[in-house]
């Protein structure tokens, strides 16, 4: 290291040599492309990196080795040679009974793990039959009315073999009791079961808007679920903190980690005050990004995300255990990167997308389909997208070394620019008196708005290229075979939730929705109630309209 901090001089010399006497010689008679190259995210990109763009003489404080804080490298010291990441296809659509058919079919492809995407009125909390649920049962997602549904969702499914993944906020609470619930019906202790639910309701303000109540709360369901998974639930993941869906909304990358670390903050911020230890919950923390196109500034995106959020949990709320240290997340290649125009195309997208992940070193990975720019995918593109996974995993031979493009000068110079950027908008949110202000000022959806904007107007202008869309354009003469869901299926849904409510014990029902909503009128945790109410068939309407009665509803501000 000293060697190399005395050759600084030397190196720029010859730095400067070679870009006056070469570089710049040749670009005369032979211009490059373009006059600026930047990132996806606006990161002007030089022609060249060298030692010069990174601080060597730190590489035990910022890069380390693989298991060791601050985790740049990996949270585990073999990486993907010891364990590869679970295949987690985002799966579910119709009933509970088509999702399940989908679910056994990828697992038999040899997906290893579940990921269950539910339809619009299931996650804002209405039944099938509601009038607001009226031409979307079923349609983004599975219908979930009860614990009937549940039971019928994970049929032959070993839910102590399987992990599973919920994307599910708002009623997150709700879904995790019925799958605590499905799983003790079948003998499971609740100890026993694995997954993530996502539960993570900052987000939806941001950038979904799939909320029912208002942030505060809110924000109690989410640490109820924290208080309820560390005693009762220990290897369930309490909450999936999620970058994705910013990054869909139009953000940067840097704007994805510093605003999802921000909500992060928040959650651990509202925990610790409502009692809880820190090294009692932050191991049952994961996080969930955005896999997009920009091959190597994303890799340097999780690698900068790892280590601020180790130094954030550390320095800020004094964790101790290591466990609570590692950032674990699982990516999803960009849904909004997909096209409708030439959709193989998507193929090739998603393969670097996912190799980005990869090479950054994900817990999890879920692969889109080529067809989900304009449908639910088919059985067919889902197992291609499943199939890219094992290809990556087992035939490019980058899961044989652990982080293998550390030492780059040019990700080492993204990794550090990402991680200043994303901490400077946490400063921003910190001075603002934290997230929820943010939010409701308006702050981090306009910087959001400001980001998406720009990136469409380089679409535009033509500045900046999407194969298919504004360049090597080709005549659309057909549509290839897509899923359709049959409007018979809300129709048997309805049907199917009137039949239980007609079976069940109608006066437990209400027993248990009552002494829910006594519970949530004091401060005792709602988690043990929601499942009692549950396990008696309770709907996830009616649970969600008794919280209503005390929590009231959001109503967003118009922000000028």
């Amino acid at each position: 290291m000293a060697n190399l901090e005395n050759s600084k001089d030397y190196l720029k010399e010859n730095l400067n040599d070679w870009q006056e006497n070469t570089y710049n010689i040749f670009t005369s008679n032979y211009p490059e492309r373009q006059k600026e190259f930047t990132t996806q995210s606006f990161t002007p990109v030089k022609a060249v990196y060298s030692p010069l763009d990174i601080e060597c003489e730190k590489y035990n404080e910022k890069v380390g080795y693989p298991g060791k804080y601050p985790f740049t490298r990996g949270i585990y010291p073999t990486m993907y040679r010891g364990r590869l990441w679970t295949m987690r296809q985002y799966a579910g659509f119709g009933t509970a009974k088509t999702s399940n058919e989908r679910f056994r079919y990828l697992l038999s492809q040899g997906q290893t793990g579940l990921s269950v995407a539910f339809d619009l009125p299931t996650q804002i909390g209405y039944d099938s039959d509601h009038p607001m649920a009226f031409g979307e049962v079923g349609k983004v997602g599975v219908a979930i009315d009860t614990l009937a549904d549940m039971e019928i969702l994970f049929n032959q499914i070993p839910l102590d073999k399987v992990s599973t993944s919920m994307t599910i906020n708002a009623p997150a609470s709700i879904l995790l009791a019925m799958y605590i619930a499905v799983a003790e019906k079948r003998g499971i202790p609740r100890n026993k079961i694995s997954g993530t639910i996502q539960n993570d309701i900052l987000k939806e303000y941001i950038a979904r808007g799939t909320y029912i109540f208002p942030p505060k709360p809110s924000m109690r369901l989410v640490t109820d679920v924290f208080d309820f998974c560390s005693k009762e639930v220990p290897k369930w993941n309490a909450i999936s903190i999620s970058g994705y869906h910013i990054r869909e909304a139009g953000s940067t990358a840097a704007q994805e980690v510093g605003f999802t670390l921000a909500n992060a903050i928040e959650y651990v911020s509202s925990a610790i005050k409502a009692g809880l230890n820190v090294d009692d919950f932050a191991s049952q923390l994961s996080f969930f990004f955005n896999a997009h196109n920009d091959l190597l500034e994303e890799v340097a995106k999780f690698r900068a995300a790892r280590r601020l959020w180790s130094k954030i949990i550390k320095e800020r709320f004094g964790a101790k255990e290591e466990k609570s240290m590692m950032l674990r997340f699982h990516a999803q290649t960009a849904g909004s990167a997909l096209t409708a125009q030439q959709p193989d195309n998507n193929i090739v997208r998603v393969t670097i997308q996912a190799l980005a992940a990869v090479l950054g070193g994900a817990q999890s990975l879920h692969t889109n389909s080529k067809d989900e720019a304009l449908a639910l995918p088919t059985e067919e593109s889902a197992k291609i997208a499943l199939r890219t996974q094992q290809i990556i995993a087992f035939e490019s031979g980058v899961t044989n070394t652990i982080d293998p493009l550390a030492g780059s000068y040019y990700i080492e110079y993204l990794t550090d620019h990402i991680e200043k950027e994303a901490y400077d908008y946490i400063n921003k949110i910190d001075s603002l008196g934290g997230v929820i202000n943010a939010i409701e000022s308006g702050y981090i959806q306009t910087e959001i708005q400001k980001s998406a904007y720009k990136f469409n107007r380089e679409l535009e202008s033509g500045e900046r290229i999407v194969v298919g869309v504004n360049k090597f354009i080709e005549e659309q003469n057909h549509k290839e075979n897509l899923l359709k869901i049959d409007e018979e299926q809300q129709k048997n849904q309805i049907k199917f939730l009137n039949t239980i409510r007609s079976q069940r014990n109608n006066d437990l029902v209400k027993e248990k929705l009552s002494q829910l909503k006594n519970a949530a009128e004091g401060d005792t945790n709602l988690i043990p109630f929601i499942l009692e109410a549950v396990k008696v068939y309770s709907s996830v309407g009616e649970i969600c309209d008794t919280l209503r009665a005390v929590f009231g509803e959001y109503k967003e501000k118009v922000i000028i």
